[in-house]
Protein backbone atom coordinates (compact mmCIF):
# COMPACT_ATOMS: atom_id res chain seq x y z
CA UNK A 1 0.00 0.00 0.00
CA UNK A 2 1.11 3.56 -0.71
CA UNK A 3 2.27 5.50 2.35
CA UNK A 4 1.98 9.27 2.70
CA UNK A 5 4.32 10.96 5.14
CA UNK A 6 2.47 14.10 6.06
CA UNK A 7 1.18 16.72 8.48
CA UNK A 8 -2.57 16.60 8.82
CA UNK A 9 -2.91 20.40 8.76
CA UNK A 10 -0.49 20.82 5.84
CA UNK A 11 -2.39 21.99 2.78
CA UNK A 12 0.34 20.58 0.52
CA UNK A 13 -0.25 17.20 2.19
CA UNK A 14 -3.96 17.76 1.60
CA UNK A 15 -3.20 18.33 -2.08
CA UNK A 16 -1.68 14.85 -2.30
CA UNK A 17 -4.51 13.29 -0.28
CA UNK A 18 -7.05 14.78 -2.71
CA UNK A 19 -5.01 13.53 -5.68
CA UNK A 20 -4.83 10.01 -4.24
CA UNK A 21 -8.58 9.98 -3.57
CA UNK A 22 -9.29 11.32 -7.05
CA UNK A 23 -7.32 8.45 -8.54
CA UNK A 24 -9.02 5.96 -6.23
CA UNK A 25 -5.74 4.78 -4.71
CA UNK A 26 -5.53 3.27 -1.23
CA UNK A 27 -2.90 4.77 1.03
CA UNK A 28 -1.87 4.99 4.66
CA UNK A 29 -1.23 8.32 6.36
CA UNK A 30 1.88 8.54 8.53
CA UNK A 31 2.16 11.68 10.63
CA UNK A 32 5.69 13.08 10.79
CA UNK A 33 6.49 14.50 14.20
CA UNK A 34 8.13 17.94 13.86
CA UNK A 35 11.74 17.67 14.95
CA UNK A 36 12.85 14.06 15.35
CA UNK A 37 10.38 12.75 12.79
CA UNK A 38 11.80 15.19 10.25
CA UNK A 39 15.33 13.99 11.03
CA UNK A 40 14.24 10.42 10.31
CA UNK A 41 12.58 11.57 7.10
CA UNK A 42 15.74 13.38 6.03
CA UNK A 43 17.76 10.22 6.62
CA UNK A 44 15.87 8.32 3.92
CA UNK A 45 14.73 11.07 1.54
CA UNK A 46 17.28 13.89 1.82
CA UNK A 47 14.68 16.42 2.88
CA UNK A 48 12.72 17.31 6.00
CA UNK A 49 9.54 18.66 4.46
CA UNK A 50 6.29 16.86 3.80
CA UNK A 51 4.52 15.52 1.82
CA UNK A 52 6.56 12.48 0.85
CA UNK A 53 5.00 9.49 -0.87
CA UNK A 54 6.46 6.00 -0.43
CA UNK A 55 5.66 3.45 -3.12
CA UNK A 56 7.45 0.18 -2.42
CA UNK A 57 11.09 1.16 -1.98
CA UNK A 58 10.70 4.49 -3.74
CA UNK A 59 10.28 7.84 -2.02
CA UNK A 60 8.82 10.74 -4.01
CA UNK A 61 9.08 14.23 -2.56
CA UNK A 62 7.16 17.43 -3.41
CA UNK A 63 3.44 17.48 -4.19
CA UNK A 64 3.92 18.32 -7.88
CA UNK A 65 6.46 15.55 -8.41
CA UNK A 66 4.14 13.14 -6.60
CA UNK A 67 1.31 14.09 -8.97
CA UNK A 68 3.51 13.51 -12.02
CA UNK A 69 4.74 10.19 -10.63
CA UNK A 70 1.22 8.96 -9.95
CA UNK A 71 0.14 9.85 -13.49
CA UNK A 72 2.97 7.75 -14.89
CA UNK A 73 2.65 4.77 -12.55
CA UNK A 74 -1.13 4.81 -12.07
CA UNK A 75 -2.49 6.23 -15.35
CA UNK A 76 -6.19 5.69 -14.62
CA UNK A 77 -8.00 9.00 -14.15
CA UNK A 78 -5.11 11.15 -15.44
CA UNK A 79 -4.32 14.43 -13.74
CA UNK A 80 -2.47 16.16 -16.55
CA UNK A 81 -4.16 16.46 -19.98
CA UNK A 82 -2.49 15.26 -23.17
CA UNK A 83 -3.71 18.12 -25.36
CA UNK A 84 -0.72 20.51 -25.52
CA UNK A 85 -2.63 23.74 -24.88
CA UNK A 86 -4.73 22.32 -22.04
CA UNK A 87 -1.68 20.59 -20.59
CA UNK A 88 0.27 23.84 -20.58
CA UNK A 89 -2.59 25.74 -18.96
CA UNK A 90 -3.03 23.02 -16.34
CA UNK A 91 0.65 23.01 -15.33
CA UNK A 92 0.79 26.80 -15.31
CA UNK A 93 -2.23 27.10 -13.02
CA UNK A 94 -0.96 24.35 -10.73
CA UNK A 95 2.37 26.14 -10.33
CA UNK A 96 0.56 29.43 -9.68
CA UNK A 97 -1.61 27.78 -7.05
CA UNK A 98 1.46 26.37 -5.29
CA UNK A 99 3.29 29.69 -5.15
CA UNK A 100 0.36 32.06 -4.66
CA UNK A 101 -2.54 30.44 -2.81
CA UNK A 102 -0.31 27.86 -1.15
CA UNK A 103 2.18 30.34 0.29
CA UNK A 104 -0.13 33.26 1.05
CA UNK A 105 -2.87 31.19 2.65
CA UNK A 106 -0.42 30.16 5.38
CA UNK A 107 0.21 33.83 6.12
CA UNK A 108 -3.51 34.63 6.19
CA UNK A 109 -4.17 31.59 8.38
CA UNK A 110 -1.57 32.74 10.90
CA UNK A 111 -3.28 36.11 11.02
CA UNK A 112 -6.66 34.46 11.67
CA UNK A 113 -5.46 32.35 14.59
CA UNK A 114 -3.54 35.33 15.99
CA UNK A 115 -6.59 37.58 16.11
CA UNK A 116 -9.36 35.09 16.95
CA UNK A 117 -8.89 33.29 20.26
CA UNK A 118 -11.90 31.03 19.67
CA UNK A 119 -10.46 29.92 16.31
CA UNK A 120 -7.07 29.38 17.95
CA UNK A 121 -8.66 27.32 20.71
CA UNK A 122 -10.72 25.24 18.29
CA UNK A 123 -7.57 24.05 16.51
CA UNK A 124 -6.58 22.06 19.57
CA UNK A 125 -7.54 18.36 19.65
CA UNK A 126 -10.66 17.47 21.61
CA UNK A 127 -8.49 15.55 24.08
CA UNK A 128 -6.64 18.72 25.11
CA UNK A 129 -7.34 19.55 28.79
CA UNK A 130 -9.61 22.56 29.28
CA UNK A 131 -7.01 24.39 31.32
CA UNK A 132 -4.53 24.19 28.43
CA UNK A 133 -7.18 25.31 25.94
CA UNK A 134 -7.83 28.33 28.14
CA UNK A 135 -4.13 29.15 28.27
CA UNK A 136 -3.77 28.94 24.48
CA UNK A 137 -6.89 31.02 23.88
CA UNK A 138 -5.65 33.61 26.37
CA UNK A 139 -2.33 34.34 24.65
CA UNK A 140 -2.50 38.09 23.84
CA UNK A 141 -2.71 39.00 20.17
CA UNK A 142 0.21 41.42 20.48
CA UNK A 143 2.43 38.56 21.68
CA UNK A 144 1.50 36.55 18.60
CA UNK A 145 2.16 39.61 16.44
CA UNK A 146 5.71 39.76 17.82
CA UNK A 147 6.12 36.04 17.15
CA UNK A 148 4.84 36.64 13.63
CA UNK A 149 7.64 39.10 12.99
CA UNK A 150 10.08 36.36 13.95
CA UNK A 151 8.78 33.97 11.29
CA UNK A 152 8.26 36.56 8.55
CA UNK A 153 4.57 37.23 9.21
CA UNK A 154 4.68 40.93 10.05
CA UNK A 155 1.57 43.15 9.60
CA UNK A 156 2.67 44.42 6.17
CA UNK A 157 3.29 40.88 4.90
CA UNK A 158 -0.11 39.77 6.19
CA UNK A 159 -1.88 42.76 4.65
CA UNK A 160 -0.23 42.14 1.27
CA UNK A 161 -1.01 38.40 1.35
CA UNK A 162 -4.70 38.97 2.11
CA UNK A 163 -4.95 41.57 -0.67
CA UNK A 164 -3.39 39.13 -3.13
CA UNK A 165 -5.69 36.32 -1.98
CA UNK A 166 -8.73 38.52 -2.54
CA UNK A 167 -7.59 39.05 -6.13
CA UNK A 168 -6.92 35.30 -6.51
CA UNK A 169 -10.39 34.38 -5.24
CA UNK A 170 -12.04 37.00 -7.42
CA UNK A 171 -10.18 35.69 -10.47
CA UNK A 172 -11.09 32.07 -9.71
CA UNK A 173 -14.73 33.00 -9.18
CA UNK A 174 -14.82 34.72 -12.57
CA UNK A 175 -13.16 31.78 -14.36
CA UNK A 176 -15.56 29.28 -12.83
CA UNK A 177 -18.67 31.35 -13.52
CA UNK A 178 -19.13 29.77 -16.95
CA UNK A 179 -16.97 26.65 -16.71
CA UNK A 180 -17.28 23.55 -14.50
CA UNK A 181 -13.50 23.34 -14.11
CA UNK A 182 -10.54 25.67 -14.45
CA UNK A 183 -9.23 24.37 -17.78
CA UNK A 184 -12.40 23.08 -19.42
CA UNK A 185 -15.02 20.38 -19.03
CA UNK A 186 -12.90 17.84 -17.12
CA UNK A 187 -11.06 18.16 -13.78
CA UNK A 188 -7.28 18.32 -13.91
CA UNK A 189 -4.36 18.78 -11.53
CA UNK A 190 -5.06 22.51 -11.65
CA UNK A 191 -8.48 22.03 -10.05
CA UNK A 192 -7.19 19.64 -7.40
CA UNK A 193 -4.31 21.97 -6.52
CA UNK A 194 -6.48 25.08 -6.23
CA UNK A 195 -9.18 23.28 -4.23
CA UNK A 196 -6.83 21.62 -1.74
CA UNK A 197 -4.52 24.59 -1.23
CA UNK A 198 -7.51 26.77 -0.32
CA UNK A 199 -8.25 24.51 2.66
CA UNK A 200 -6.63 26.93 5.15
CA UNK A 201 -8.78 29.79 3.88
CA UNK A 202 -11.97 27.96 4.79
CA UNK A 203 -12.29 24.41 6.10
CA UNK A 204 -15.12 22.29 4.65
CA UNK A 205 -18.06 21.40 6.88
CA UNK A 206 -17.47 17.68 6.27
CA UNK A 207 -14.67 15.85 8.13
CA UNK A 208 -12.12 15.17 5.42
CA UNK A 209 -9.21 15.94 7.74
CA UNK A 210 -8.48 14.57 11.19
CA UNK A 211 -9.04 17.93 12.88
CA UNK A 212 -11.31 19.12 15.71
CA UNK A 213 -14.96 19.53 14.74
CA UNK A 214 -14.88 23.10 16.05
CA UNK A 215 -12.98 24.42 13.03
CA UNK A 216 -15.25 22.94 10.35
CA UNK A 217 -16.66 25.67 8.17
CA UNK A 218 -14.37 28.29 9.74
CA UNK A 219 -11.66 30.23 8.01
CA UNK A 220 -9.90 33.53 7.47
CA UNK A 221 -12.18 36.52 8.22
CA UNK A 222 -12.82 38.66 5.17
CA UNK A 223 -12.24 35.70 2.86
CA UNK A 224 -14.17 32.72 4.22
CA UNK A 225 -17.20 34.86 5.07
CA UNK A 226 -17.16 37.15 2.03
CA UNK A 227 -20.27 36.50 -0.12
CA UNK A 228 -18.36 37.54 -3.25
CA UNK A 229 -16.14 34.46 -2.89
CA UNK A 230 -18.87 32.04 -1.85
CA UNK A 231 -19.29 30.71 -5.43
CA UNK A 232 -15.65 29.60 -5.34
CA UNK A 233 -15.98 27.81 -1.99
CA UNK A 234 -19.23 26.22 -3.17
CA UNK A 235 -17.37 24.93 -6.23
CA UNK A 236 -14.49 23.74 -4.04
CA UNK A 237 -16.81 21.89 -1.68
CA UNK A 238 -18.66 20.34 -4.62
CA UNK A 239 -15.38 19.03 -6.02
CA UNK A 240 -14.54 17.62 -2.60
CA UNK A 241 -17.93 15.95 -2.34
CA UNK A 242 -17.31 14.33 -5.72
CA UNK A 243 -13.75 13.11 -5.24
CA UNK A 244 -12.49 13.38 -1.63
CA UNK A 245 -13.21 10.53 0.76
CA UNK A 246 -14.50 11.63 4.20
CA UNK A 247 -12.85 10.10 7.24
CA UNK A 248 -14.30 6.74 8.24
CA UNK A 249 -16.66 7.10 11.17
CA UNK A 250 -16.37 10.89 11.05
CA UNK A 251 -19.85 11.28 12.50
CA UNK A 252 -18.65 9.85 15.83
CA UNK A 253 -14.88 9.54 15.86
CA UNK A 254 -11.99 10.20 13.53
CA UNK A 255 -9.14 7.92 12.65
CA UNK A 256 -5.82 9.62 13.29
CA UNK A 257 -2.78 8.97 11.12
CA UNK A 258 -0.30 6.46 12.48
CA UNK A 259 3.00 7.66 13.92
CA UNK A 260 6.03 7.92 11.68
CA UNK A 261 7.72 4.58 11.03
CA UNK A 262 10.64 4.82 8.66
CA UNK A 263 12.50 1.62 7.91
Amino acid sequence: MLELYQWELSHYSEKVRLILDYKGLDYRKIEVTPGMGQVDLFRVTGQRQVPVLKDGNRYIVDSTEIAKYLDLEYPDRPLIPQDPQTRGLCLLMEEWADTSIGVKSRTAFFSAISQDQDFRKSLLPNSTPDIFKTLVAGVPSDVLTVLGFGVGYGPDVIKSAIADLKQDLESLTLILANSPYLTGDEPTLADLAVASLSILLKFPEIAYLDLPAGIRGKGVPGLADNPDYQPFFTWRDGLYAQFRKPLIGAATTTTAPTAIQIE
